[in-house]
């Protein structure tokens, strides 16, 4: 029985048009949102709702599908064409999610969450009001 490598592993072996954008070797980000899609992805893997090499593997279609898009909207197509493909998600309640931020109706927020605000929505239980 061979080990099989961590998706960790795997995630910083990627070559080609998958390899990650770096700058002096650290991972780039443009905006928060593509942080957030990067670590949903690994961590789903991680939890082993899909293999990394599925996802790379759809990853790698994107690129060829658009490359001149932005590495991170490839990105985020693969996460939402695998999950979809798993059944972790249907298409139409992606749909309606990226709807409600295109509206407004949901914000993304880019501030720490360990305090009181206005907004009305559920930040579950561990979610502490001052």
């Amino acid at each position: 029985m061979s080990a099989v490598e961590k998706p960790d592993a795997q995630i910083g072996l990627m070559e080609g048009a998958a390899a990650l954008p770096r700058k002096n070797g650290e991972l780039v980000f443009a905006a928060p949102w593509e942080g957030r899609a990067f670590g949903l992805a690994v961590a789903l893997s991680d939890e082993r709702c899909y293999g990394w090499d599925d996802f790379r593997a759809r990853l790698v279609d994107e690129i060829g599908r658009g490359p001149d898009a932005p590495y991170y909207e490839s990105w985020l197509a693969a996460l939402e064409r695998v999950l979809v493909e798993r059944g972790l998600v249907t298409s139409e309640e992606l749909e309606r999610r990226t709807a409600e931020y295109a509206s407004g109706e949901r914000e993304d927020h880019d501030h720490d969450h360990d305090h009181h605000h206005d907004h009305d929505h559920d930040h579950g239980e561990h979610h502490r009001h001052h």
